[in-house]
């Protein structure tokens, strides 16, 4: 039976015994019923002997390997506890055989000579010392049962298994990488098992503990990698994964490595004694089909790190047909990913043969992709003009190029790549050729330094095309030489012309150092208004050597001789000599050149000083002791002399500043919309008094910069004559400015807007302007004008004060009189063409001329107005259509009146305003319509009031009188908006209708 706590345990014989003695308890028994009470006595151990045969047979026959034999992949730890559960169960079992009561039923069997005293001393052998089985054999025909398994055998096992089980139970606490470092002490403590154990040392034992630590070590590879979920990586991380593959794969081969190392040692050590003669693939069978499917997984891992092309744009005339076409091959590469990554079968199994057919599909669909890619890449590189063109496609794809069907099928392609680098470096070559014959020169230089660095420049050609070549070297491995070798006879010819050019440059540094140290630092050249300008004979050279020498300091191997040396060795002081010498002979010049007739006389002393004084560096050369300090000792007194000069020019320049300040300078504004007196001019003339104040301290200042002693001298008064010419100028160009913009905008084509404003107003006498255009618009505008011209008088004269402001002194000027001139003959026309407009809306004189009274006397005896050339006329009294065509009339004019703009600008600059006029001439028509309406309004009146006299008279006349009709004449009166309140009366009344006077109707009015 077996305990609770899963030990195996005999039935104890003190149940038979003591059921035996309990049924002869209490009585004496007879020697028939003690017979028969030894019998059940006996039998109850026989059947308790029985029972511990079976269960020791049980426990004996029971296979380590069992589970192996099942089919299952046990680890080394099923191995661990079978022993340990055998040697605690056979130590129980021994235990129970030496209890007293397993002793009384020995003794009792062998007392009574029963038939199983000899199975007990079986069994008690058995468990001590094992039991023969007929042998078991595993898959691949190794015998697994070799001999009897008792207690010496389990503890043997137990002792020489457990330093493996210790290293064992410490490797499942590791982090799979360290798993491979581990490896040497596993199989290390496997050597010791087979060399030290009595019974484990036999190949199936050994076989059997080594495949159980296979099955531990794939069991960790597989969770390492996750499993079934390893394959989405490919979507995730495909890198990690496929390091954490190779990881595994390193860490298993490691186990067979060291297995065959040990396998090895076995052989040397006492000749052979314990030497593995089991084959080893009894071992490694399931581990090499793992490893074969790792390297599966690795294959498909790669090709999604190979073919990656979701960043991939291709350049050049047709890139864009070729991106489209990459990024069809990319999405449909991924579909095959997603396919494969979304499987449900597990890759790390190796009897899982699905996965197997999933990546072989996955491996014929990137055979397909891969035919495209290659067309795609032919193309591409089949319009690279050159072969960096090429190397950047070629680098675009390089993952793509690792795999060899693309590689192979891409030959041609690298071939032309090969051929274009070699024709790239035969024109470098040709060119070195043709040029190195003959000097290089450049726009700038001809200096041997520029022969120099075309010949880097060529190298570094030649250095481009070949690192071009070198980053596809790995495809053409077999052109490698043919190029190196080009451009290694590229190198060498480029070389030699260095070598001759730096002979020829050294030489003719010397001679150039030699020709400067020769020539003075200074010298005269030619005259400048009765001044010498000065020069430095040697400047041109001196550059130049300077800036050979500059060269020549990164040329390594170029020899420099004596002179060049002396100059090399104080370059940095000659450098500073000579821009402080340029610097001196520059602001010494510009003094010269600069100056105006007028200054020249105030400074040809100083001028002079400075001349004598600088030409005593004709004495030093460039390397002379101390040429530096007496440069910077001329330089600070040149500087005084120049800083005060230029601060007296700067005084004559804010001068002129000033005067072309004034040039747009506004002495005439606009306020709102026309031109008015004002504000704007006080301004003008306070900046203009202002600017007259500045220019007085400027000229003062400017005597003491020239260092002026006497201010009567002749030398000054020309000065201040010049200055005071420069003033008038720029009042002559402030007044030319004010009058300019003055005479544009009075100009018939001006269209600058309303500058003045005059009304038309309507009196009895007829239309007038209001200010008048002959006298009053005149003295508007000779006010502009002289307000401008004073403003010549305000700034304070510079010079001959005793002939006037600059306002006397530009009184006969003739461009001022022109303009003048030009602004009154612009008021002539616009007063013509004001008068014109006058003369135009004297169409409606009659309104205002024509006596109503007689009109009106007129139209009432003949209907109409009579011609002056008419003199007899038939008198015919108007009609209502009379009184009507008069009346349209009217407001015919009316139409035509209110069709009049509000402002007329004539010429673009007089604002008329019509407004006065149109009001005046509203009020006469109105007058006149009243007149007609009023007369008809009469008639109406007095025929109503017969009609209320003869209501009684049927078929009476309804007219208004003089055969008007009532409703007709009541309608043209409507139309005018004339009402006829009696017509609501009459209504109101039932047709009687009492008038009203003539002096209540006017009331009312």
């Amino acid at each position: 039976m077996t305990t609770r706590t899963g030990q195996d345990a005999m039935a104890s014989p003190r149940a038979a015994t003591c059921h035996v003695a309990a049924d002869g308890a209490g009585h004496t028994l007879s020697s028939r019923d003690r017979e028969t009470c030894d019998v059940k006595l006996l039998h109850a151990c026989e059947l308790v002997i029985i029972e511990w045969a079976g269960l020791v047979s049980e426990l004996l026959q029971r296979n380590p390997a069992q589970a192996l034999l099942d089919g299952l992949k046990p680890p080394p730890s099923e191995e661990f506890n079978f022993w340990s559960n055998r040697l605690r169960n056979l130590e129980l079992i021994l235990q129970q055989m030496s209890s007293d009561s397993a002793q009384q039923v020995a003794s009792l069997l062998q007392s009574a000579q029963g038939a199983y005293s000899a199975t007990l001393k079986e069994i008690h052998a058995d468990v001590q010392k094992g039991k023969k089985e007929p042998p078991t054999r595993n898959r691949a025909g190794l015998e697994l049962t070799c001999q009897p398994s008792g207690l010496a055998e389990a503890q043997d096992a137990n002792d020489n298994l457990a330093p493996l089980q210790h290293q064992v139970e410490e490797l499942e606490q590791l982090d799979y990488p360290q798993l491979k470092d581990n490896m040497a002490v596993v199989m290390e403590k496997v050597h010791q098992v087979w060399i030290r154990s009595r019974f484990h040392c036999k190949p199936c034992w050994i076989v059997v503990l080594l495949e159980e630590i296979c099955n531990f070590f794939i069991e960790k590879s597989r969770d390492f990698l996750y499993g079934q979920e390893v394959m989405r990586g490919l979507l995730l991380d495909p890198a990690q994964v496929l390091d954490d593959v190779q990881v595994v794969t390193l860490t298993l081969q490691t186990l067979k490595d060291k297995y065959i190392h040990h396998r090895m040692l076995l052989e040397q050590e006492d000749g052979g004694l314990h030497r593995w003669e089991f084959p080893s693939h009894l071992v490694f069978s399931r581990l090499d089909d793992f490893l074969i499917r790792l390297q599966s997984i690795q294959d498909v891992f790669r090709v999604r790190l190979q073919i990656q092309l979701e960043q991939v744009v291709v350049a050049g005339g047709r890139g864009r047909i070729w991106t489209a076409a990459v990024q069809g091959v990319c999405r449909d590469f991924l579909r095959q990913l997603q396919v494969l990554a979304d499987c449900k079968s597990d890759a790390t199994e190796p009897a899982d043969e699905s996965f197997a057919q999933q990546a072989a599909s996955f491996q014929e669909h990137v055979s397909h992709l891969e035919a495209r890619l290659v067309s795609i890449l032919r193309g591409a590189l089949n319009e690279c003009p050159l072969p960096s063109a090429a190397v950047k496609v070629i680098t675009i794809f390089g993952p793509l190029l690792q795999r060899p069907a693309i590689r192979n099928q891409l030959r041609p392609q690298l071939s032309k790549l090969v051929d274009m680098v070699l024709r790239e470096l035969d024109r470098a070559q040709a060119l070195v050729k043709i040029k190195g014959k003959k000097a290089v020169s450049s726009k700038f230089s001809t200096s041997p330094a520029v022969t120099l660095r075309w010949t880097k420049q060529v190298m570094l050609r030649a250095n481009n095309v070949l690192q071009n070549f070198q980053a596809v070297q790995h495809l053409c491995v077999e052109s490698c030489e043919t190029v190196r070798h080009k451009f290694q006879k590229i190198a060498d010819l480029l070389l030699d012309i260095r070598s001759s050019v730096r002979q020829a440059w050294s030489r003719q540094l010397d001679q150039d150092a030699a020709a400067v140290l020769k020539l003075s630092l200074i010298q005269e050249e030619e005259q400048q208004q009765q001044l010498a300008v000065l020069g430095i004979p040697c400047g041109q050279k001196l550059e130049g050597l300077l800036r050979d020498i500059k060269e020549a300091r990164w040329e390594k191997d170029l020899e420099l001789r004596p002179e060049t040396a002396e100059i090399l060795q104080s370059r940095r002081d000659i450098a500073k000599s000579y821009l402080s010498l340029t610097n001196i002979v520059s602001s010494y010049n510009q003094v010269v050149e600069e100056a105006l007739p007028v200054e020249l006389p105030l400074i040809r002393d100083g001028l002079e000083e400075q001349r004598r004084s600088l030409l005593e560096l004709q004495h030093s050369t460039w390397t002379s002791k101390g040429v530096h300090e007496l440069m910077e000792q001329k330089r600070q007194s040149l500087a005084v002399f120049f800083a005060s000069v230029n601060e007296a020019r700067a005084n004559m320049a804010a001068l002129v500043t000033i005067m072309e300040g004034w040039a747009a300078l506004p002495l005439l504004s606009r306020s709102g919309d026309f031109l008015e007196r004002g504000v704007a001019t006080e301004q003008s003339y306070a900046r203009v008094r202002e600017d007259g104040e500045e220019v007085i301290r400027l000229i003062k200042e400017s005597s003491v910069r020239y260092g002026v002693k006497d201010e009567s001298s002749p030398e000054w008064m020309a000065y201040l004559e010049h200055a005071d010419q420069v003033v008038q100028d720029g009042v002559l160009q402030m007044l030319l400015c004010s009058l300019n913009f003055l005479s544009q905008n009075t100009s018939p084509s001006s269209s600058g807007g309303a500058l003045l404003q005059v009304s038309l107003q309507l009196q009895p006498t007829g239309s007038v302007f209001d200010p008048s255009l002959t006298s009053d618009l005149t003295e508007v505008l000779k006010s502009f004008i002289s307000d401008v011209l004073a403003a010549a008088a305000l700034p304070p004269r510079l010079a001959g004060a005793h002939r006037g402001n600059y306002q006397e002194a530009l009184r006969d000027n003739a461009e001022l009189a022109e303009l003048e001139k030009e602004v009154m003959q612009h008021l002539q026309e616009v007063n013509q063409e004001a008068e014109r407009l006058r003369a135009k809306l004297d169409r409606f004189s009659p309104l205002w001329l024509s006596p109503k009274r007689s009109v009106m006397q007129e139209f009432l005896t003949y209907g109409r107005r009579l011609d002056k050339r008419e003199e007899e006329v038939d008198k015919v009294p108007p009609t209502l259509a009379d009184f009507q065509r008069e009346i349209n009339n009217l407001q015919k004019q009316l139409s035509e009146m209110n069709a009049l703009e509000d402002y007329d600008l004539v010429h673009g600059w007089l604002q008329v305003d019509l407004q006065p006029f149109k009001d005046g001439l509203r009020l006469f028509i109105n007058n006149w319509i009243s007149l007609y309406t009023q007369h008809l309004l009469k008639l109406v009146r007095h025929s109503m009031s017969r009609r209320n006299d003869d209501d009684d008279e049927e078929g009476g006349d309804k007219s208004a009188g003089r055969n008007f009709p009532l409703t007709e004449t009541i309608m043209l009166l409507e139309t005018v908006n004339v009402e006829v309140p009696e017509i609501i009366t009459l209504l109101q009344t039932g047709g009687h209708l009492v008038a009203e006077t003539d002096t209540e109707e006017a009331q009312r009015r």
